[in-house]
């Protein structure tokens, strides 16, 4: 098995999707966690953030984190300031920023290929490709809910400063 990320239909010609081993997979959700938790501001970028963190493979299974750009949880009214984030994410984990936290030592010529790739993406998706109800599912708390989506009051993982998800932290996950 592998995970891919892709454009939705009407982008699909634009440019090709990235498709990745499961450790490579691992890598590129942990780096960009990594980058996002040191340069997230706003509730906004903690929760796109979070979205990406949440595709952790060693809790919610090996192959399984395939998405495509459209089923982030992307904003109308915010779309321009949260690609802008996403795309300096993605530039600073490029640049490694972060990349210390990490217990190994990445591949950085695939990495950085599959994080180039994510960022061309990002480029090109618009405003008019945003499918809202993925935001709107994905911020539903459902009244009793004792492991929220997002985690209340954004708390980071104590041993690596980065956001926890309903599933924790995806580098002390990815150690055990």
């Amino acid at each position: 098995m592998s995970n891919s990320i892709s454009l939705p239909q009407a982008l699909n010609d634009s440019i090709e999707s990235i498709g990745m081993s499961n450790g490579l997979t691992s890598v590129f959700i942990e780096v960009l966690s990594i980058s996002g938790s040191i340069l997230a501001q706003t509730n906004r970028e903690k929760e796109m953030i979070i979205w990406l963190a949440q595709r952790d493979q060693s809790v919610v299974g090996i192959g399984t984190v395939s998405f495509d750009i459209d089923e982030m949880p992307w904003t109308i009214e915010h779309f321009l300031i949260e690609k802008k984030f996403i795309l300096e994410v993605i530039l600073k984990a490029i640049d490694g920023l972060g990349w210390e936290k990490l217990s190994y030592e990445p591949q950085q010529e695939f990495i950085i290929s599959c994080l180039q790739q994510f960022y061309s993406m990002i480029e090109v998706f618009n405003q008019e490709h945003v499918d809202i109800k993925n935001y709107l599912e994905w911020t539903e708390i459902e009244e009793g809910d004792d492991r929220p989506t997002i985690p209340i009051g954004y708390p980071k993982c104590e041993n690596h400063d980065i956001y926890l998800t309903c599933h924790a932290c995806v580098l002390c996950n990815s150690e055990t």
